[in-house]
């Protein structure tokens, strides 16, 4: 079953955030992560919307993500997200 990774970012640098975007997407290539949506936010229908994108990346399962989030070159580009933006990260599986 597929996986998904969503961040609801809020950029702090959109230089630091470009070079995380950069760095984190060459990560993912090895877990076969594709960007599945990147969008910048337009309006909130309702509840709380207080982020400025959303990026979701799309796995062929949650062990591949996990893998992903958790190796050694991931973790090592984490220091530059944190620098650059706030972040809620959850995953999705596909039922």
């Amino acid at each position: 079953m597929a996986a998904f990774f969503i961040a609801n970012v809020t950029v702090k640098d959109p230089e630091k955030f470009q070079a995380y975007a950069a760095k984190a997407g060459e990560t993912m290539k090895k877990y076969h992560g594709e960007v599945a949506l990147r969008g910048k936010f337009e309006q909130g229908l309702k509840g709380d919307a207080d982020h400025h994108a959303v990026a979701v990346v799309r796995f062929p399962s949650h062990d591949d993500l996990r893998s992903w989030y958790f190796s050694e070159a991931y973790q090592a580009v984490i220091p530059l997200r944190d620098e650059a933006a706030e972040m809620s990260i959850t995953t999705y599986v596909e039922p």
